[in-house]
Formats: structure tokens, C-alpha cells, sequence
């Protein structure tokens, strides 16, 4: 018989007993990640078999869990897509000095970009622009230098210390640093990893760099872009630096000393041909509902969010071109789908309606849930989203990260559910990783949408912190994202207990969640 876990979580005494219920929960669990990462699904890339496939297994979950179909009539809200594919062989990359290009190994030292607003062929002089940031809060402006105007900004990847990490990570997102560069009149940008807070190796990058782009087909959503853009390999960035009088050495030192970087106009200039073929993709965000109680709140909506896609077939290491994704994101659907269960298990009923949200499109740049965002299929007001992205349940749960944690009163609700279980909450260890910004629930962020993400917490220089970076290093967007590797499954479920008593808290509160006032995300509220 299945638990409730959300019950279960408040009910943890004597630990032998606890511990065998979350061995139970945590297999259901990982039967769920098995089949959608399995080589059969072929690493669910958007608008692939395998992603259809991955797509029918969770409607037929959420039917199982008594949801209802919550895009109207159906499971499903088709969402359109543009892919875009580099033809590299026929593109081409060069610095010219003294009107004498010197060629570009692409792939070893620096990686194309394309996008909707890219064009054939750029001819442009470089500015080297430190961060590439424009923070009006902070009063912090890397692009006040005229040169830039009809240049290449060449950037440092990160930000100042000194700046709040959520404010900084709202001005490095691709859409407002587009816009800021924009305003600055540059034409493009090539950008520089620090290595010190790299997640994937350059190698890795490289290998990855042939996956196709997407934006959304509808013309309302699209963000728009540079007529350029490129990542440099940081170990060779001193060939844009060269004759500078600076140096990538230099230029790293002062960021890991918080030190403020230079700017400075480069001798060189950038030559770019980049070919690109298009073509129309169709996928699907699949939608459950699990109707509220309440005759007024049952209008409002708190969603439970992971994404479904994954990376898709991509360059072989060693004999193996599956990008599988279990944890990234397999676990999130995992546990949408067992959180459901527990909830029909328990017959719990919340005063709020649910949606439990599984989206296309987040490898792609969070483009499912910002269509959804956009065109949501529920007809009330959402007034939460608590989103599952990667969480890496490697080894037990006694800290939980929680992104978002001081900016609304989300926060306040996962202290008091995360105290309840003995599990210690902290905040974002590492705010110059911009994870607040790198997955779906920043696409209700920018709707006024107070939101979560979440991560297995650690304390530095702990077992667990080693366990969790190499983790980055070595499987986090690679082939071996699979079903082979060591995860612990009980952890995993505890972990699905305190969403679940989160989401009933949430959709039970008397008033819905709220920013901080004090909170940068504030403001995109007072927009809605």
C-alpha cells in the first residue's frame, strides 16, 4: 500500500520505519526516471520521437493520478517552435589585424552562436567590456564606452560580488543583457567563462556546440537578438587580447579578487560568416489539474513545474551519443508524478486549484514555460510556481537549497515545512551560477509569479559538496546523465514529501504568496 508522503513526512519517529517508507517511494520514483531516460526515448530533444513518447508516458501518469486534463479538453498545449541548425562547415570565423584575417578553430577555440536576429556576415571592431553589464539599481555600468557603438562587446562572464546575486542574475539573463547592448549600440558579443565557475568543461561545450537553437514561432514571443554572438575559449582568449597591453590573466585575477575589471578598446578586429538552415518544430507542454475545494480560491492556481525535454542525440563519447538527462530533468517529472499519486492517495482536496506543469522547451532557453507564462491554458490567476529542475538527490537529505528563498513568502512556507522534517534550508550558495534565472519558474518571475527552485544542499568542504561539483563537472549536460549512475532514492522521496506539504500549504494559505518588498522580483508584480 503507498503512503500519502506528505503525511508521512510529519510522521517521522522511529527512523527505521520512515527510512523503509522512503526506500518504497523512492523506487516508484526512479521508475519513472528509468523509462523517460532510457536509450529507447533518445534523450527527448524537443520536437523528436522520443520527446512525444516521453510526453504520452506523463499524460498517462497524470490520468492515473486522477488529474484532469488542464489545457481545456486535453492533456496537451502545442507550442510551435523555429529550429535553427549552423551549417559550420560553411561558416566561418577570423580576427583580422592590420586587414589580415588569421583564422578561428571553432570548436577548440571559440563557439559560434545563432539565433533569430543573427546575420550572414559581420565585420566589426572589438571592445573589451568587462562584465558586459548594465545594473541601473546598482548604478553599475560596463557600457557607457562611446567605442562600443557598432562593435563586438567582449565580455568576462560573472558580475561584482559586491552586487546582489538575484539583481545581478536578472541583468547577465540573454534577454536583458541583449537589450542593454542594444541600447549601447553593439552589434554582438563574445563572451569569456571564468574557469572558476564553469559548469561544463570547454571540452564538453565544444562537443555540444551542433545543437540546434529553437525561439517560439509565435512572432509576439520572441525576444529578438544580436546580429552576433560567439563564447571564447578561456584558455585562448589572449588571442583577442593580444597587443592590448592586457591580459586573460590579468582580467581573471581582478575578478577573483574583486577587483573592478578594465575596459578597453582591442587591436583587432572580428570577421564572421555564420549559415544557418531553418525549419518548423512542433512539441507540447502537457497540463494536469487537480481542481480546488474553495468556491473563490479555486480560481486561483499554484503550479508544481519540471521540464520534460532533454538534449537529444548529440556527439559520441566513447560510443555513446545519448544525452539521457535523468537528473536534468528526468527526477523533475519524476517527482511532478509521484507528488500527484500521494495527493490522490492521501484524497487530499486544497482550498487552491494545482497544475502540475511538465514543459517543453527549457534546454532551448525556458521557451515551454515562457508560452505557457504567456498563454496559459487555466482560466484564473496563478499565484505560485514551485519548480523541480536537476535537484540531485546524490546523497542525503539534511540541507535543502532553496533559490528564491528571501524573495517572497514561498520562502517562509518551505522554512516551516523543511524545519518539520529536520532538514536544514539555505540559501544559494552560489549566486554567481545564475541558476534563479536558468530554468522555468524565472518564465513566471517575470510575470509577477513569486516562485522557488530548489537544489540538495551542502556545507562547504563537505563529502557532499565534492560529490555534487563533480557532479557538474562531469555529468551535468553529458552523456553519462543516465540511469547508471549512484542517486539516492530515499532521499529522493523525502524530498517529494516536502513538496507535497509545501503545495498543500501553499494552495490552503488564506492569501497567496507575495514578493518581499524588499525583493528586486517586486516589481515585475506591480506590473502584472
Amino acid at each position: 500500500m503507498r503512503l500519502r508522503i506528505g503525511l508521512v513526512l510529519f510522521l517521522i519517529g522511529a527512523a527505521a520505519a520512515a527510512e523503509t517508507n522512503w526506500a518504497a517511494a523512492g523506487k516508484d520514483w526512479w521508475a519513472h526516471v528509468q523509462f523517460l531516460a532510457d536509450d529507447k526515448l533518445e534523450g527527448r530533444n524537443v520536437g523528436s520521437k522520443g520527446y512525444e513518447a516521453a510526453a504520452d508516458y506523463v499524460v498517462s501518469q497524470f490520468e492515473r493520478a486522477g488529474l484532469s486534463p488542464g489545457a481545456g479538453s486535453t492533456y496537451s498545449q502545442p507550442v510551435g517552435f523555429i529550429k535553427a541548425t549552423l551549417d559550420e562547415p560553411a561558416s566561418k570565423l577570423a580576427l583580422v589585424r592590420d586587414g589580415r584575417p588569421v583564422p578561428v578553430t571553432l570548436g577548440d577555440d571559440a563557439l559560434l552562436g545563432w539565433g533569430s536576429a543573427t546575420v550572414p556576415d559581420v565585420e566589426a571592431p572589438l571592445v573589451f567590456a568587462g562584465y558586459g553589464l548594465d545594473i541601473p539599481e546598482a548604478g553599475y555600468s560596463d557600457l557607457k564606452d562611446p567605442a562600443l557603438r557598432g562593435a563586438v562587446a567582449v565580455y568576462l562572464q560573472g558580475g561584482p560580488s559586491n552586487i546582489s546575486g538575484n539583481l545581478r542574475s536578472h541583468y547577465s539573463s540573454a534577454e536583458q543583457r541583449a537589450k542593454a547592448m542594444k541600447a549601447a549600440g553593439a552589434v554582438g558579443t563574445i563572451s569569456i567563462p571564468n574557469p572558476r565557475n564553469m559548469d561544463i568543461p570547454w571540452a564538453r561545450q565544444s562537443g555540444n556546440r551542433l545543437q540546434p537553437r529553437m525561439w517560439l514561432a509565435d512572432p509576439a514571443l520572441s525576444t529578438g537578438g544580436l546580429s552576433f554572438a560567439a563564447a571564447w575559449n578561456p584558455a585562448k582568449a589572449d588571442q583577442l587580447l593580444e597587443g592590448s597591453g592586457h591580459t586573460i590573466a590579468e582580467i581573471l585575477d581582478a575578478a577573483d579578487h574583486d577587483r573592478p575589471l578594465p575596459h578597453f578598446a582591442l587591436t583587432i578586429k572580428v570577421r564572421a560568416h555564420v549559415l544557418k538552415t531553418t525549419d518548423n518544430v512542433q512539441s507540447r507542454n502537457v497540463v494536469g489539474l487537480r481542481p480546488g475545494s474553495d468556491p473563490q480560491l479555486k480560481n486561483e492556481y499554484v503550479i508544481l513545474s519540471a521540464h520534460l525535454d532533454h538534449l537529444g542525440v548529440g556527439q559520441p563519447v566513447n560510443g555513446d551519443a545519448i544525452f539521457n538527462g535523468a537528473m536534468d530533468d528526468a527526477s523533475g517529472i519524476a517527482s511532478l508524478i509521484e507528488i500527484a499519486r500521494s495527493l490522490k492517495a492521501g484524497n487530499v482536496k486544497t482550498k487552491r486549484s494545482i497544475v502540475f506543469l511538465a514543459v517543453t522547451g527549457e534546454e532551448k532557453g525556458e521557451l515551454g514555460s515562457r508560452y505557457f507564462a504567456e498563454r496559459s491554458t487555466v482560466p484564473g490567476h496563478i499565484v505560485a510556481d514551485i519548480n523541480m529542475d536537476m535537484f540531485l538527490p546524490l546523497f542525503p537529505l539534511r540541507y535543502l537549497e532553496v533559490q528564491g528563498l528571501n524573495e517572497s513568502t514561498l520562502g517562509d512556507d518551505i522554512r516551516a515545512i523543511a524545519a518539520a522534517a529536520k532538514v536544514e534550508v539555505q540559501a544559494d550558495k552560489e549566486p554567481n551560477a545564475n541558476r534563479f534565472i536558468r530554468s522555468d519558474q524565472y518564465s513566471f518571475i517575470k510575470k509577477g509569479v513569486p516562485a522557488l527552485a530548489f537544489k540538495f544542499g551542502w556545507i562547504p568542504g563537505s563529502p557532499e559538496e565534492k560529490i555534487f561539483k563533480d557532479w557538474l563537472k562531469t555529468r551535468y549536460h553529458a552523456v553519462s546523465d543516465d540511469a547508471n549512475q549512484p542517486v539516492d532514492m530515499a532521499a529522493a522521496a523525502q524530498f517529494n514529501g516536502i513538496l507535497t506539504a509545501l503545495l498543500e500549504r501553499v494552495a490552503d494559505a488564506p492569501q497567496a504568496p507575495q514578493w518581499k518588498p524588499d525583493s528586486f522580483f517586486h516589481r515585475f508584480a506591480s506590473a502584472r
